[in-house]
This record gives structure tokens, sequence and C-alpha cells, in this order.
């Protein structure tokens, strides 16, 4: 029996091209052919692998396509260190370098993110603590994940995570201060303690339900981080407006309570950024790739 013909570098090459850049021109400019020539390869490389590699005209990968992509891109990276190079001798990893919002990185992504270490061990992932809506980070790093309105004007950017907002409290303070039935009229609202945290304000809940009450700047406790609002919701300390899919761990245990079956819209959102030309890097595209498949 005779072993697998090896499929040709050149189409590989445009097929990682073409899965990184989702266009065939943009994929011809970056390789020095012609748009014919990246399509007559992705044809030949089709046809010997007897398998589709994307699924829609836009270049979604397919199934299959998205698996072969990491053996490509694994592939391609082992045929770029030079013999003899420190990360051929030592077998170094390749370290993508990480900002994350700190509830966000607990509730949604680390979850998951086996399943990238997984598909690509030999990427070492190196993180660090972004300040919501600040954009405020200790170091630079490859890719950002960040929170708030968007779009960002100085950055690639993939929106990755919207959410529903509703007020939340813990058993025990409807039980002290309830009942908060709705949760949506000003008369109910003075009875409760109201927990403020500039990453999610209030407004959005009163205009949501035709309050016409300020943004309240006294009275209750203030937290700069969504983890730490929900545990002081949860011991108590009054009602938090939460963010329904960051807080599903807290209202799954019973900890936190919602108080309406009404939701409301955010106004905020979480974006994976980077700067142009970083999807360059084979680990890079990847990740965004993953992110877009996992996350988004």
């Amino acid at each position: 029996m005779s072993p697998p013909r090896i499929p040709p570098i050149h189409c590989l090459q445009s097929f990682e091209a073409l899965a990184r850049l989702r266009s065939v021109t943009l994929a011809a400019e970056e390789l020095s052919v012609t748009p014919s020539a990246v399509s007559h390869r992705m044809r030949q490389l089709e046809s010997q692998l007897g398998v589709r590699l994307f699924a829609r005209g836009d270049f979604t990968l397919s199934t299959d396509g998205a698996a072969y992509l990491r053996h490509v891109r694994q592939g391609l990276q082992a045929l770029q260190q030079l013999p003899g190079s420190a990360a051929a001798r030592t077998g170094a990893p390749v370290r993508l370098r990480l900002a994350v919002t700190p509830t966000f990185s607990r509730e949604i992504l680390l979850p998951k993110l086996a399943l990238f270490r997984h598909a690509y061990p030999e990427v070492e992932l190196i993180m660090q603590v972004a300040i919501p809506l600040l954009d405020v980070k200790a170091e630079e790093t490859d890719l950002e994940f960040r929170f708030g309105t968007g779009p960002y004007a100085d950055v690639e950017q993939l929106c990755v995570l919207r959410d529903e907002v509703c007020p939340v409290c813990s058993p025990e303070y409807v039980n002290e201060a309830g009942p908060f039935d709705g949760f949506d009229s000003a008369e109910v609202l003075a009875r409760a303690r109201l927990i403020r945290s500039p990453l999610e304000p209030w407004g959005t809940w009163f205009r949501a339900c035709g309050i016409d009450l300020p943004e309240p700047r006294s009275g209750g406790a203030q937290f700069n981080d969504v983890g730490l609002m929900l545990d002081a919701a949860a011991a108590g300390f009054g009602v938090a407006l939460a963010r329904l899919r960051l807080a599903k761990t807290w209202l799954d245990n019973g900890r936190l309570l919602r108080l309406s079956t009404r939701t409301v819209p955010s106004p905020h959102h979480h974006f994976l950024c980077w700067k142009p030309g970083t999807l360059e890097r084979w680990e890079c595209a990847a990740f965004v790739e993953w992110v877009k498949t996992s996350l988004a």
C-alpha cells in the first residue's frame, strides 16, 4: 500500500491564509498570487482530502475544515522553525498573551478554555487582568477582552457576549425588606438598598420601566467589579442590577433571586480586540477562530 499523499504546501498556505483572512483577494495579496490561483489551490486541496473545508461562501469553516486547520497551522509553524534555532532545540511553547476582565474570565471564558488548550497544547497562555470600561492593563498583550459600549476605533474587534440585566438580591434580603414584585415602580424601589456599579448603571432599568429617577449616587454600597457586586448582593447588601449570563452561577445555586420576569438589554458588551496585523501570527488567528465558535 502506498503512503498517503501529503497535500502541496502552497495549497496548505492558501488554506491557512483564506481561513484567517476570509477573503480570496486578501489571501492572494498576502501570498503574492492571483485570486484565481488561491481558488484553484482550494479546489485542489478539497479534492485531495475529499472533504469541504468551508461551510459557506463567507469562508466560515466547516467542522472538518476547523479540525484540519489546527493541524495545518501546527505543521506550518513547525516548518518555520529553522534547524538549530532556540525554539527547535528546546521545544519552547508559543506564547499568547491575553488581557481579560475578571468576572467574564471566571464565569464565561475559563470554563471553556480547556477546549482551546486541548486543541493547541503548544500554545502557552499568559493572562492578566484588564479593568472594564477603562481598558487599562499592566502590560501589552496580543489579544484583549474589553467591556464597554464599543465599537473601538484603535483596534479590530469581535463582539463575543451581549447580555440582559435584571434586579437580583438574596432570599434573606427579600424576607428582610420585600416583597419586591416586579421591581418596576418608584414605590417598590424606595424600600430597597440599591447596590451601585459604574459597570451596570441603574438608569438602564429605570428607563425601561418608565421610572423617573436619577442614577443613585449614595445610599448603598458601590463596586467596580461585577463578581464582587454579585457576592455583596448574595450577602444581603441589597439589590443589584445583574447581567444574567455572568450571574448564572449565583442564580443557579440559589444565592440570588430574580425580582422580575422582565429583562432589559444592557448597553455594554464584551469584545475581543487586537491591533491590525496581529492575526498574521497563527496562534492569535487560531484563538480568534476558537472564540468565534465557542463564545461568540
